[in-house]
């Protein structure tokens, strides 16, 4: 793991995302951020991306996104995802009223908004008549990239993944994955999103190092057809996702060519 308190980690694409689900620093790592500044600050000086979760399970204020996006660098980027009152509570149905205001919140972010995650439940199978209008009302109101993550084998079909690429709607690669479709990116390939939610016990295991050279080289291949690449450490229970995320960055640094 890289030593270097504090100091700016480049990554080899420009718009290749590396972060947390969070910006916790946990203290066994403290040594590995700059003292002073926020949480936030201090986290964003170190990776260039990050996930905000508090969202999902309740409304933060517009000024509050300003504030965050005001504090950080203009290359940094949020992810946040949507709330459960449009995912597990109305299940994409009726949902206008709850869409436009966590939309009104998030726009504060500016163009330091990277992506909207939807994270759907387990339980929720694909119907065309619920998410074809869904998707169509949500690109009517938010035209920035979207990352989908389903967990019902109904939406790991051809016909569902067109219907993402019809409304430029990425399907998150997952891991653990729920079936091994869900472990590689589809829908629309603008955005390729990938969260690493701890393996084989979520939240809570650590990857070791073989794994992550390997998404580290799978990151950096070549895509003409992908704009931005996000990785996402989920596992924040005991702290892992900071580890890893640490260690991914230096991979992807190791593996650039030399000048």
């Amino acid at each position: 793991m890289t030593t270097a308190k504090g100091s700016a980690r480049p990554l080899c694409q420009p718009k290749l995302y590396v972060g947390c689900a969070g910006w916790v620093i946990p203290k066994v790592f403290a040594g590995q951020f700059p003292e002073s500044g926020s949480h936030l600050q201090r986290y964003a000086r170190v990776f260039n991306a990050v996930e905000i979760n508090s969202s999902f399970y309740r409304s933060h204020r517009p000024l509050t996104y300003a504030r965050w996006a005001a504090s950080v660098s203009g290359d940094f980027r949020f992810a946040v995802k949507m709330p459960r009152s449009i995912s597990h509570h109305a299940r994409l149905s009726d949902c206008i009223t709850p869409l436009q205001a966590f939309l009104g919140e998030v726009h504060q972010l500016g163009s330091k908004l990277g992506c909207l995650l939807l994270q759907l439940p387990p339980s929720l199978a694909y119907t065309a008549s619920v998410a074809v209008p869904f998707f169509g009302m949500l690109r009517r109101l938010h035209q920035g990239p979207v990352a989908c993550e389903p967990r019902h084998a109904s939406w790991f079909v051809p016909a569902v993944d067109r219907q993402l690429k019809d409304h430029g709607i990425s399907r998150v690669a997952a891991d653990p994955a729920c079936l091994p479709k869900a472990a590689v990116p589809a829908g629309d390939s603008i955005t390729q999103y990938l969260r690493l939610h701890g393996s084989p016990q979520i939240y809570y295991d650590s990857y070791p190092e073989a794994t992550l050279r390997r998404i580290a080289l799978k990151l950096r291949r070549p895509a003409s057809d992908t704009t931005q690449r996000w990785c996402v450490f989920d596992n924040t229970a005991l702290g892992h996702a900071t580890a890893n995320a640490l260690d991914m960055l230096d991979d992807l640094r190791d593996d650039e060519p030399s000048t």
